[in-house]
């Protein structure tokens, strides 16, 4: 088996997903259909997150999403609907998008730049 690098892990699976720039995404947010995932850690999340964001962290996604694991986020299951998902520079977003879609989330993308470019552009961000 080939050994990776995170940076090599990351680019592979940019090349399995779709990602959106912060323009596309700021769109997306405006249907109210679209499921807004930040999967951040909670402290980052807490310093400022886009409005009507869930944070569900990296580290415990796929068992969250996962309607045998957790009946607490049953909202974001719904695997027909558009999802949204970020981080701070785009890169937990792509593996996140890659894992979602083995479970079936078609419909989800990553936001190029994360919050980065989010509030480099001048975009609203809220906190707790």
């Amino acid at each position: 088996m080939e050994t990776l690098t995170s940076k090599q892990m990351v680019a592979l699976a940019k090349q399995d997903i779709q990602e959106v720039d912060v323009n596309k995404a700021n769109e997306m947010i405006k249907d109210s259909k679209t499921l807004i995932v930040d999967v951040r850690e909670p402290g980052e999340f807490a310093e400022g997150h886009i409005a009507g964001a869930v944070n569900v962290p990296r580290g415990v996604l796929e068992f969250k999403l996962d309607p045998e694991n957790s009946k607490e986020l049953e909202h974001l299951q719904k695997k027909d609907l558009p999802m949204l998902v970020y981080c701070r520079s785009g890169s937990r977003s792509a593996l996140a998008v890659q894992s979602i879609q083995k479970l079936g989330y078609s419909l989800a993308v990553s936001m190029i730049g994360g919050m980065e470019q989010w509030n480099k552009d001048g975009l609203p961000a809220t906190c707790k």
